[in-house]
C-alpha cells in the first residue's frame, strides 16, 4: 500500500512538472507572438500613413519582396519598396482593412500571413521573419494580389 502511495506521489510530481513547463512555454510563446504582432503593426502603419520610417522599423535592410507579375517572377529590395511610400495616407484609407491571418513561430523564425483588403485589390502577404538582435524583422515577403471587380 505504501508503494502505491509513493507511486501516486511521483506521478503527481511529474504531472505538476509537465504542467509548469507547459505553462512556461505557453507564456514565452505568447510573448513572442505579441512581439511579432508588434513588428507587423509597423508594416500596417507604413501602409496607413504612407511613411517609410514605419517600414524601415520592420524590414531587414537585406530583405526582398517577391510576386508574380504578368506570369513572371518580380522582385524588389525592401529599399525599393520603401522608396514608393508617398509620405501621406492613401486617399481611400478609410476603406482599407488589414489583419494578421496566422502566425507560426519556431525559435527565432516566424511565418506570418497578412491580409490587406483594399477597395480595389486584395493582397495576401507571407512574411518570413527572423528575430535578429532581439527584434523581429521581415527578411522576405512573398505576396499575391487579387484585383476586385468593380460593381
Amino acid at each position: 500500500m505504501k508503494k502505491i502511495g509513493i507511486l501516486i506521489f511521483v506521478v503527481a510530481l511529474i504531472y505538476a512538472g509537465i504542467m509548469f513547463q507547459s505553462a512556461a512555454t505557453t507564456t514565452a510563446q505568447s510573448a513572442e507572438e505579441a512581439a511579432v504582432r508588434g513588428a507587423i503593426e509597423h508594416y500596417f502603419r507604413g501602409h496607413a500613413t504612407g511613411q517609410g520610417e514605419h517600414f524601415r522599423k520592420v524590414f531587414h535592410p537585406d530583405s526582398k519582396l517577391f510576386s508574380i507579375r504578368d506570369g513572371k517572377i518580380a522582385q524588389l529590395t525592401s529599399e525599393e519598396y520603401i522608396a514608393r511610400a508617398t509620405g501621406k495616407p492613401p486617399a481611400d484609407e478609410a476603406g482599407r482593412k488589414r489583419s494578421i491571418e496566422s502566425i507560426d513561430i519556431t525559435g527565432n523564425a516566424a511565418m506570418v500571413k497578412v491580409l490587406l483588403d483594399y477597395p480595389t485589390v486584395r493582397f495576401i502577404d507571407y512574411m518570413s521573419m527572423l528575430k535578429i538582435d532581439g527584434e523581429w524583422k521581415i527578411v522576405n515577403k512573398t505576396f499575391h494580389a487579387e484585383p476586385k471587380q468593380r460593381s
